[in-house]
This record gives structure tokens, sequence and C-alpha cells, in this order.
């Protein structure tokens, strides 16, 4: 834990007690803190008073003692309209900010030098981020991963000198943390993405230009014209950035050409790592997601004998295009995480010849934008509710079959992709759709994807057990 000493003996208002908001109430009540907290459910009200953190109503509180409300990033701030809280909290004049304003402020107090990456973009967050914690942490150095990934800032342990933290940020905790100041900070892509939350295209890129904005060094993708443009503005303010690109050369920066990644300066460009053969890297959004996590390394100190050892031990992220197992010439994939066509995309961009399992709770719009990559499905496997939309989507252009369920079609997919004499194949999960028809979320869906590739005669499992863990 990251005990909050810099609000230590002040008032703080709390709203938002899910994961990350009571991590956060710990760790303000940790370091001294005067904390009333709140939330809209009494459930959760009651476990933070069951372990001792104050609660009360917010809107029985003397606003004008408070030094500042914390504001859980689920919680809306602007659009589409601000919650109660924000209201109160702004007529009374009191900063609203959020956990991981809370870890600059701690990091900026205690250990200002500490190496600290910062990520962010609409797609490839969560596996950049994991490459680059994974190759810090591969270098011997002590790497502390969390944000938006999964593990709460304030969970993690407290700065010091030379502990690097690496955190994904989302657009909501962007926008609580107005000094946030990475040593190294990361715009992957900009796409239309939460504009409920954020009202506009505009105001959405604006959020996402504070993080590299205030960066010692900004990585920027520049493969869509927002990210180019923030480039360019945050270079005129004086800061040093790096951009990167898996589309097109650049004359300074790390691209991508093919799977080699190439480091560019001033014109003058050298090979810089090879993704060939890296299986959890596949595909040219895994060549960005790459050439962003060696930059933000390059920055940090890290060397390129030491990022190239990282890029291939690279064990991929869970339920993101995972290898899981391999029998014969065929490869298993979890891409469990694909619930809908456009997060499929990458997956299927990304193998040559590939046994498909699919369906569940459709999304609107269904596969019909996959359809340049069906001539790489040797065979669809429909399974749950969206099995017959997809199989008149497929119509005559794939071969396929309505399996019903995941464990059927495992086995028939397995049954087939070892019958097939064609060369290397890939028998995967990724399918465009919600698993609630079935499963819990996605991720209960991949561990039981796992689990029946597991139970497959003649299978090499390629993670250490059947939840997919490593």
């Amino acid at each position: 834990m990251i005990p909050v000493t810099t609000l230590a003996g002040k008032k703080v208002a709390l709203f938002g007690l899910g994961g990350s908001g009571l991590a956060t109430a710990r760790a303000l009540v940790a370091g001294g803190a005067e904390v009333t907290a709140w939330d809209d459910n009494p459930d959760s009200v009651a476990k933070a008073g069951a372990e001792g953190i104050a609660t009360a109503d917010l809107h029985g509180i003397d606003w004008a003692a408070q030094s500042l409300f914390v504001l859980s990033p689920g919680v809306p701030l602007t659009h589409p309209k601000p919650h109660w809280t924000v209201d109160l909290a702004r007529a009374a004049g009191v900063d609203i900010v959020g956990d991981v304003e809370l870890f600059v402020r701690e990091r900026r107090a205690h250990a200002p030098d500490s190496p600290f990456i910062a990520i962010t973009g609409t797609n490839g967050k969560s596996t950049t981020t994991a490459l680059i914690a994974h190759i810090v942490k591969s270098s011997g150095r002590d790497t502390q991963l969390g944000g938006n990934i999964g593990t709460a800032v304030l969970t993690l342990d407290p700065p010091k000198a030379q502990r690097f933290y690496v955190v994904e940020c989302s657009s909501y905790q962007i926008d609580l943390a107005p000094t946030l100041n990475p040593s190294a900070g990361i715009l992957l892509n900009l796409t239309p993405d939460h504009l409920d939350r954020h009202g506009t295209m505009q105001h959405y890129a604006d959020v996402k230009e504070r993080l590299v904005a205030g960066s010692d060094t900004a990585i920027v993708g520049v493969d869509d014209s927002y990210c180019e443009m923030i480039a360019d503005r945050v270079e005129r303010a004086g800061t040093k950035v790096v951009r990167i690109s898996r589309r097109q050369p650049l004359a300074d920066g790390i691209y991508a050409e093919g799977t080699r990644l190439i480091h560019a300066t001033g014109g003058a460009a050298l090979p810089l790592a090879d993704l060939d053969g890296i299986q959890t890297l596949r595909g040219s959004h895994n060549a960005q997601n790459a050439a962003a996590a060696v930059a933000a390394c390059l920055a940090v100190g890290v060397s390129a004998d030491e990022i190239r050892a990282g890029l291939a031990s690279f064990p991929g992220l869970k339920h993101r295009m995972q290898p899981v197992g391999r029998r014969g010439h065929a490869v298993f994939v979890n891409d469990s995480k694909a619930t809908n066509a456009d997060a499929a995309a990458p997956a299927l961009s990304s193998y040559d010849r590939i046994y498909w399992i699919a369906g569940g709770l459709p999304k609107a719009g269904g596969i019909t934008t996959l359809a340049p990559f069906f001539p790489r499905i040797a065979k669809a496997y429909l399974i749950g509710e969206a099995a017959a939309e997809f199989a008149a989507t497929l119509g005559e252009a794939v071969p396929y079959e309505i399996s019903g369920t995941l464990e059927r079609a495992v086995a028939h997919a397995a049954a087939d992709a070892e019958k097939d004499e064609t060369g290397p194949v890939a028998v995967m999960l990724s399918p465009a759709c919600a698993s609630f028809d079935q499963y819990k979320n996605f991720e209960v869906r991949g561990d039981a994807f796992v689990s029946h590739v597991a139970a497959l005669d003649g299978i090499t499992m390629l993670i250490g057990s059947a939840t997919g863990d490593k």
C-alpha cells in the first residue's frame, strides 16, 4: 500500500467504494487523513464501515471544511452530467481528484526521480502496459504494475528511488489527475470511445493529451490524425516527443517495417528488434504496442539488449491473443477479450488459417465488418445466442457448424485442425460477442476455453495452469 501522507491531518471526502475506491480510502486513512466516505451502494458503505473507515452521506457534510474530494473514476465528472457530489464539491471550491493523482503527489513528495511510465490510448493499453512491466521486471529492476489494468495504483509499494512504476491510465483517471507527470507518457492511438462520458471526440482527445503533455518524454502513435496533431502540439510546447508508427517510416522515432522495429534518428534508420516468431506479439497492432514499449523502456534507461530479451520472453496478456496450447501444427489461442467485431479483427488478421470459435451474446452490427478476414477462416464453430445470426452472415463464404457450446466447439475445431495438412493453423476463440449468455464474463469464458484445450489428448500446454496463468 502507498499511504497518502501528503494529506495527513486534512479532511478528505471520498465517493465510490468499489475496488479502487476502497483501496484509496484505506491509503488515505493509513496516511493520516480524516476521511469521510460514501457510495450509492449500501453494501459498499457497510463494508467500508466494517473496516473502520468513517462513512456519511456526503449531502450532509461540511464541504467548506474539506481539503480535497476524491472521486472514483467510474463516477461521471462531466458527462452525461456531473454526479451530485461533483456539484457539491465545485460549489464549495473543493478540488476534485482521483487515485492516480494521489499516487502522483506521493511520488513527487517522496521519490520524484523514481521512473514512472504511464500508458493511455483507445486500444492496446493493457498489452502495452503488461509488456513494459515484463521488460523492466525481467531486466532485474524493482517493478510495480497497476492502474486501469486491474491493480489499484495505491495498493502498490510506496515510491522510492529506482522503483519503476508502470501504470495504465484510462481517460477517466487522467481527467482526475491534473498534475500527472510521468517520466515517459504513452498515447497509443485515438478512436471514438466513451463519448457518453466525454461528450465529444475532441474533449476525449483533450483529456488523453494531458498525459503526454505532462511527461518528461512523450511517446505518441502518429497513425491517426488526432494523435498526429497532439504530437506536434506537445513538441511545440517544449516536450521531448518520440513518435511511433506501425504504418509508415519516420525520419525520427520508432516504426514497424514488417516484423522489424526500426529506430530512426535524424533520418538514419537502424534495426532495433524483430518480433518474428514471438507468438504473443503477432500482428501490426502489436507492432505498435511493442514500438511504444521499446520507446518507453529506452527513455527510462533500459538497454536495447534487455529490451530484446524482454520482448522475446513476453508471455502475453490473459484472454488477449494468448497462445495457450499446441498440438501438432495447431496453436490454440485464447482471445476471449474480443467481445465485439472490432476487437476480434486483430486476432483474425494475425493468422493465415484459422479454425474460428465465435459467438455468445451478439453486439450491434454482428460480424459483418469482419468479412475481409473470411478467406483466412478454414471453418467457424458458432456458439451461444449469436450462432444463427453469425451463420447467416457467413453464408456460403465460410464453412461453419452450429456447435452450441464452447466445449463442443473446442473438440470439433481441434479434430478438424489435426486433419488439416496445409501447414500451421490456429484454433482460436475470438468470439466477437459478449459472454453473458453462457458465462459470467469474458475471463470465465477464456478460462473455460483453456480448460477444454487442456483436456485434449496429446496437447502441450504453453501456460502453467488451466486458468491461463503463466
